[in-house]
């Protein structure tokens, strides 16, 4: 009998804080079960990236697979965060120092409709009594944020069957790295009973004793490395026999000696880097409130309408995390503000459903105040107050105005806001009636430092 231990970790979304326990953690287990003459493998099943943390955003994540080198992971797969939180320029040069394979079979070049070059579109690992494991692995597929960067993310169900054709014959067993969430997983193992092990992430879920679904073994280690995943498949026969699935809570693990200097070395050098880089200066303080409207919103939300040539804007307060303070801007205190992954949308409505939108951000807007949304691309504490420029909500009587004349029920109307709109459950119209259009390349934060850059040069200092 032979056995093969797999180590995994999934959205760990640049928290350092976690980092190196685990780094320590993967690697003392790794020599301890090799002299065992055991079987080990690791792998990461993305989202390891999120410009959150400064140096993430100071490096467009290459820090992080600076780290993730520290491992020598078998493979790793990306998630969302590392497909549509960087440019198509930055993805093609994320891995270029990785020291690890990556491997992703549901994406493709929009134009060449070939897979990127830095990918492999599946992976072959293989134990020294020559047992294989083929791997693949899938992201989650959101088209209408892939395909303006330039890529084409396919369905889950496009892709398994072709590949399970073409890895099956060359493999003992099939393992797949999902960026799906458990959803998904779940569906798969139902359809696919040929795969013998999925390990997910993407819905942050945590499995501390795995599931068995018809065949398939799911894992999945949580969020933010809080967790390392451990898989111990059970070979006879060139067979699994058995499949177990356990994680181990990061706290527990032993904090290396140096570990507050490596965490706090993270940070110092993000915002080092970040403060290289002057964006404007500008006249005075830009306080913010989230309960709210103020001059920091104002100015957000001119830079909107500026960015997207639109005659009316849409944003929530919360988004704003500090004021700016007078005098020369940064990237970092661009980044500090405006810590979000998230682009701007233009989106297009007729007056009627226009009105409609407008009625159910009325609707929502107390509750919204000082709600503690997460997730889908926010890093703020609440959603804050909507605020709006160009379009108008008469309390007394109902009216929506537009660019101070009422809306007509007929017409088309584009605002601009942020992409979170579309996909949070607050304001359906948006989705359902929308002709939207996500602007890319840049985040919030950089079309903030347009503006600023355009209307405050930072050439204007004097000292």
């Amino acid at each position: 009998m032979e056995r093969i231990h797999i180590f995994h970790t999934n959205d760990i979304h640049s928290h350092f804080e976690n980092w190196p326990r685990i780094s320590a953690y993967l690697r003392d287990e790794s020599r301890r079960l090799e002299k065992e003459n055991e079987a080990v493998f690791s792998f990461d099943i993305g989202d390891a990236c999120d410009r959150v943390h400064p140096l993430t955003e100071a490096t467009d994540g290459k820090a992080n697979i600076q780290l993730l080198n520290e491992v020598r992971y078998d493979a790793v797969t990306i998630g969302n965060n590392e497909g549509i939180g960087s440019s198509k320029n930055q993805l093609n040069h994320l891995y270029d120092e990785a020291n690890f394979p990556v491997v992703i079979s549901n994406l493709v070049d929009e134009n060449t409709g070939l897979p990127p070059e830095w990918a492999k579109v599946f992976h072959i690992v293989q134990t020294a009594s020559g047992y294989k494991i083929g791997l693949f692995g899938l992201t989650a597929p959101f088209p209408t944020s892939y395909k303006p960067i330039g890529w084409n993310v396919k369905n889950p169900d496009e892709v398994i069957g072709d590949i399970l054709e073409l890895l099956t014959p060359l493999v003992d067993s099939v393992i797949l790295l999902s960026h799906l969430g458990i959803g998904e997983d779940q569906r798969i193992a139902e359809l696919y009973p040929m795969i013998s092990v999925i390990i997910g992430s993407h819905t942050h879920h945590l499995l501390p004793h795995g599931k068995v679904v018809r065949n398939t073994l799911l894992a999945a280690a949580g969020k933010y490395g809080q967790y390392v995943g451990h898989i111990e498949l059970e070979i006879e026969d060139n067979r699994i026999k058995k499949a177990t699935a356990t994680v181990k809570e990061t706290v527990t693990i032993k904090a290396p000696l140096n570990e507050e200097q490596l965490i706090e070395g993270y940070e110092i050098k993000g915002h080092q880097l970040l403060n290289e880089q002057i964006v404007a200066s500008i006249p005075s303080n830009y306080p913010v409130s989230w309960q709210g409207s103020s001059e920091l919103v104002d100015v957000g939300l001119k830079a909107l309408k500026e960015y997207a040539h639109t005659d009316a804007a849409i944003l929530n307060a919360g988004l704003f995390m500090q004021p700016l303070i007078e005098g020369t801007v940064t990237k970092d205190e661009l980044h500090q503000v405006l810590p979000h992954p998230m682009r701007i949308l233009r989106c297009t409505l007729d007056g009627e459903n226009l009105i409609r939108v407008i009625y159910e951000m009325e609707k929502n807007r107390l509750f919204l105040r000082n709600f503690p949304i997460k997730g889908i691309g926010f890093r703020g504490k609440i959603f804050g107050e909507i605020c709006y420029n160009g379009v108008a909500y008469d309390k007394m009587t109902g009216e929506v105005t537009w660019l101070g004349k009422p809306v007509e029920k007929t017409k088309h109307y584009t605002f601009a806001t942020v992409d979170h709109f579309m996909f949070i459950p607050f304001f359906p119209t948006i989705e359902i009636k929308g002709e939207n259009e996500v602007l890319f390349p840049y985040f919030i934060r950089n079309v903030l430092g347009q503006y600023l850059k355009k209307h405050y040069p930072a050439d204007n200092v004097t000292e």
